[in-house]
């Protein structure tokens, strides 16, 4: 990690201090974070998904709210409401969990669409609307969602324009066998994640995603980005090909890929790298039901970027 940026370094050792042996999904939560984005993490149960959510909440000095999602949470569980004061005879607004600067959406398919869609505008705005009141969100804000893809009964999944508003979904998946037994031994005496102390100020974060708006990204880099985009509206295979918010926000994943390495200009491996992550869980195959549509979908986001030319 030489190259990499000493603060996101820092960062990074913390959460890997409690979340061993996936370097590669902390890379990929940090793009999000430094990216201004949100972060879906798809996976079956018990790989470490809140444990990845929390070790970054938990190294930043920041707010943190956890909300396990349910199938009776209404929209004002999450957003607040206003409760009338007899005393005062007037109503006053109670903030919901939501005004928080990292919100841990646990299981975030077990509440229902209407639940979910009260996400909508404050991950893709910085805000939320309650009764005809515009409310900020005090920055940084940053949502991470879990999901168990293997999971039915009593959940709701996530619909496409929901999908769109993450950055990145990723998965962790099983440890390797000499991981699991450092896993193992790393739990004897309680949980790690329990443990981390803060590395990071909101200040030094800003400062990171204020970095990755200024990288320099040049035109061909971007014409290779959209020459991929179009290929996925044109594929035989997708019905659902990705939008100009999809080739956005790799664009910016892409910048914040290059933060994270230390450098203040994006390169085509980033783009590279970052696609199947930023841009498989935006499209839609042929014929196949919800379950099946993820592997396929980056099966073919990697055939596009092995077809498609590489710009030097």
């Amino acid at each position: 990690m030489s190259e990499t940026n000493p603060l996101v370094e820092k960062l990074a050792k913390n959460i890997e201090s409690a979340v061993i042996g996936k370097p590669e999904a902390v890379r990929l939560a940090l793009v999000a974070l430094i990216g201004e984005g949100h972060l879906l993490i798809e996976d079956t149960p018990g790989v470490g998904k809140t444990s990845l959510a929390k070790a970054i909440a938990k190294s930043l000095n920041s707010g943190f709210t956890r909300l396990q999602f349910t199938p009776d949470m209404l929209p004002s569980d999450i957003l607040g409401s206003s409760v009338f004061l007899p005393n005062k005879g007037e109503f006053d607004f109670r903030h919901g969990p939501i005004f928080t600067n990292v919100l841990l959406a646990d299981e975030i398919n077990r509440t229902t669409p209407r639940t979910q869609s009260a996400l909508l505008e404050a991950m893709n705005e910085g805000q939320v609307s309650i009764e005809g009141t515009t409310y900020p969100l005090a920055p940084p804000f940053f949502v991470l969602a879990t999901q168990n893809p293997f999971e039915f009964e009593g959940t709701f999944p996530l619909p496409e324009n929901q999908l769109d508003r993450f950055m990145l979904c990723i998965s962790i998946g099983y440890p390797e066998l000499g991981v699991e037994r450092d896993i193992l031994k790393l739990h004897r005496s309680g949980e790690p994640v329990d443990q981390l102390q803060p590395v990071l100020e909101p200040s030094q974060l800003e400062s990171l995603q204020q970095a990755a708006r200024d990288v320099q990204v040049e035109d061909s880099i971007g014409d290779y980005l959209l020459s991929i985009v179009t290929a996925t509206r044109e594929h035989p295979e997708l019905t659902l090909g990705v939008s100009t918010r999809g080739a956005l926000t790799l664009y910016r994943a892409a910048q914040a890929q290059a933060v994270i390495d230390n450098r203040d200009f994006v390169t085509p491996d980033d783009i590279k790298q970052l696609a199947v992550p930023v841009l498989a869980h935006r499209v839609a195959c042929k014929g196949l039901v919800r379950e099946g549509q993820r592997e396929r979908a980056r099966s073919v986001i990697r055939q596009i970027l092995d077809s498609t030319r590489i710009p030097t």
